[in-house]
């Protein structure tokens, strides 16, 4: 163990009577400063006996070079639990609370993981930190323009969500925020038709070209036939009446790949078939209805799959418990369990249920496959996978 030092007595009286600067005796601090590199001067003999003393070089460092170069917010480790914090910085969220009309508290036996009946069908949950579930506007049927009011964090997501005001009304709703979007963009919807305004001043014929260069701007919500082949998209429906169903987590977008168009004799592109064929995330190209919703961007918060949590109480916080391995319960609980020492009893890996959990074992049944998919993702089929993302 350390001892702490113990000055005698004529020591003590030497040091307060030493006259020190008070640079000398500075306040301990958690951040040291770093003085600026000074670069040679090609101009200087270095070998010239007189010489003028170089000046520092101060590289200049704009607020925009600032933002992209920092994309994790790291601590210094004054406690444990921040030694491997990381976060995505993002100091543009609202300080404050949400917006109480939308929302409502998530309470009951669904926190821990239970369905009506009380049984645990979601392992490892429960706890957790108080929420209150925002309601999101995932249909976006109200027509004319809302302003973006401010950028806010959900608990109940990994994307952000921004809080709308409608011009015409004063209506308040919840959106899924879009990448770069800040308070006091403009964003608009146009599900419900095109607006006669925006008709007359194309000369009362959808132009494409026209259309989209007015209307596919980031937030914008638009029928799948009306946004070009190859934008990005985000909160993607699937049928003309539902809301967003795909790519809505953090950093998600989909990508419009085709649509069935065919030339008129006037040189305008019509839609003549029922569905668009969408790529999603995952690599899956998928058929959707032509009427269905998307939203033109990226879904916001794209760094959130580099965060850290840094200790265990942060994952109980959000209302994660631990997980346990199947050697360490007893055989009751897991085929695993049981035994003397670390032994699973001459068994290949499997599940709490019996199912085998290696080497690419499918559950999928052959006989009834998804007529939306197109294009399949790519699965890993038990196979690892190099650093490159090859097979």
């Amino acid at each position: 163990m350390i001892q702490p030092r113990i000055f005698s007595l004529s020591a003590r009286r030497v040091l307060t009577n030493c006259q020190c600067s008070s640079s000398s005796f500075s306040l301990r601090s958690f951040a040291t400063v770093r003085e600026a590199v000074t670069p040679p001067d090609p101009s200087v003999d270095p070998f010239s006996s007189v010489s003028k003393p170089a000046k520092k070089y101060v590289p200049a460092i704009t607020k925009s070079d600032k933002e992209s170069s920092e994309i994790i917010r790291t601590y210094k480790p004054r406690t444990p639990g921040v030694r491997h914090l990381r976060r995505p910085i993002n100091d543009h969220l609202w300080k404050g609370r949400p917006f109480l009309p939308l929302t409502y508290p998530k309470k009951g036996m669904a926190k821990g993981g239970r369905n009506n009946n009380g049984r645990i069908t979601v392992r490892h949950r429960g706890g957790g930190a108080k929420r209150r579930i925002r309601t999101v506007d995932f249909h976006r049927w109200v027509a004319g323009p809302h302003t973006v009011e401010r950028i806010e964090y959900d608990p109940n997501r990994s994307a952000h969500i921004a809080l709308l005001n409608e011009d015409a009304t004063g209506k308040k709703t919840y959106i899924i925020a879009a990448e770069s979007m800040r308070a006091g963009d403009v964003v608009q919807s146009y599900r419900s038709g095109i607006p006669q305004d925006l008709l007359e001043s194309m000369g009362g014929v959808i132009d494409p070209g026209i259309l989209a260069a007015k209307t596919a701007h980031r937030g914008n919500c638009l029928p799948l036939h009306l946004i070009p082949i190859g934008m990005p998209v985000y909160n993607v429906g699937s049928h003309p009446k539902g809301g967003a169903v795909f790519c809505r987590s953090a950093g998600t977008f989909g990508v419009v790949e085709s649509k069935d168009e065919e030339m008129r004799d006037d040189g305008v592109k019509v839609v003549t078939g029922k569905y668009v064929t969408v790529k999603l995330q995952s690599g899956e190209v998928r058929r959707v209805s032509k009427d269905a919703c998307a939203t033109i961007g990226v879904s916001s918060n794209p760094h959130h799959h580099y965060r850290q949590l840094g200790k265990a109480g942060r994952s109980r916080w959000l209302n994660i418990r631990p997980t346990v391995r199947g050697v360490a319960m007893n055989k009751v609980d897991h085929p695993h369990g049981g035994g003397r020492g670390k032994s699973k009893g001459n068994r290949h890996p499997t599940s709490p249920w019996g199912t085998p959990s290696k080497g690419g074992y499918k559950t999928r049944r052959k006989n009834n496959p998804n007529k939306w998919v197109v294009v399949p993702r790519v699965r890993n089929m038990g196979k690892r996978r190099d650093k490159k993302g090859k097979e």
